[in-house]
């Protein structure tokens, strides 16, 4: 048994997955979660706008983090880059004063983010995300192949393949591609009134759609048969469509929610002023002034792809971290396109 502890630093939020890892009969691999936090932090406020990190933004993750750590030590993780993995995403990539974020990082948990690629970000979210539809055996009744989509602050990723077992290496991923559309960033770049206005919405859609269609180019996203969607948009209009009165990931995961109802929560929130958006048992409050756009981009993905419906996906790329952690990543490229 071990405890490792993987980190996921996006451009809206930060978060924490700590694991206990423990080998069965030699090679059997057996997670158990013991810590799931998540932050909104903003890390990527104004960077599609300044190309660098607020001050205000690095100190706000920074103090997130140093919580993190705390717990780190509670549960005993050696803080070394053998027991833990931090990942830097979107915003990371564009920053120009990157260094000064990494150098914080590295003197609060020891360990240098790694500012991965788009593309290596979307095959530790698909490992995540569908190793417990494989576990279940022949993918638990969700045909193949797997599109695993998620939407960020500052990027969305998509990911088709067929997979095997998360701890095998021969699992086949056809083809990944990281687009510069998320929440924050649509938000920022179009939704400015509260609510957003009809020309606003139609310029973001617009976007949106262009940012499909360069999607579309390198990954086949019309021959998905499950769609997988994770991250915190997802998981919040599913949590919306069950019309819960509070967030419970439980009873998110794994959630069926039809194109056609994504579409119509996805109008709601657009319409909705902030004050009412807040109201929402399941909203965190970090993700009132961006769900709407992150709602907008479920709503094209789903028509871009044909797809009937989404499933909700509360494990993604922390448990794909957790995964290369106790097992080293598979070699899942194949021929992937950036």
């Amino acid at each position: 048994m071990t405890t490792v502890a993987a980190i996921d630093c996006g451009t809206n939020s930060i978060r924490l997955l700590i694991s206990d890892v423990a080998v069965h009969d030699g090679d059997e691999v057996g997670l158990v979660d013991l810590e799931r936090r998540m932050e909104i932090v903003r890390l990527g406020q104004g960077v599609d706008r300044t190309g660098a990190f607020a001050p205000e933004a690095l100190e706000r993750t920074f103090e997130a983090l140093r919580s993190y750590a705390k717990l780190m030590r509670e549960h005993g993780v050696p803080f070394d880059a053998e027991h833990v993995r931090m990942v830097a995403t979107s915003a990371t990539r564009d920053a120009s004063n990157r260094e000064e974020f990494i150098s914080g990082v590295r003197g609060i948990i020891g360990v240098e983010p790694e500012v991965i690629s788009g593309e290596e970000e979307a095959e530790l979210s698909f490992v995540g995300a569908t190793a417990e539809l494989e576990a279940e055996g022949d993918g638990g009744g969700h045909p193949r192949p797997y599109l695993v989509v998620d939407i960020g602050g500052g990027s969305t990723e998509f990911v088709l393949g067929y997979p095997q077992d998360a701890g095998e290496a021969d699992g086949v991923v056809r083809a990944s591609r990281s687009v510069d559309i998320g929440c924050v960033r649509m938000t920022e770049r179009h939704l400015s009134s509260d609510p957003p206005t009809a020309e606003q919405v139609a310029a973001a859609t617009a976007d949106i759609d262009a940012a499909l269609g360069e999607a579309a180019q390198s990954v086949p996203i019309g021959e998905a048969a499950t769609v997988v969607c994770v991250a915190g948009t997802a998981t919040t209009v599913a949590g919306i469509a069950l019309d819960l009165p509070e967030y419970d990931s439980e009873r998110i995961h794994l959630t069926r929610v039809s194109a056609e109802r994504t579409g119509e929560i996805a109008r709601e929130l657009l319409s909705m002023p902030h004050g009412r958006r807040a109201e929402l048992g399941v909203m965190h409050p970090g993700r009132v002034d961006v769900i709407g756009a992150g709602a907008l981009i479920l709503d094209r993905v789903l028509a871009r792809t044909g797809a009937e419906a989404f499933y909700a996906g509360e494990h993604d790329i922390l448990d794909g971290i957790v995964w290369g952690l106790c097992l080293g990543v598979p070699d899942l490229s194949g021929d992937a396109e950036g």
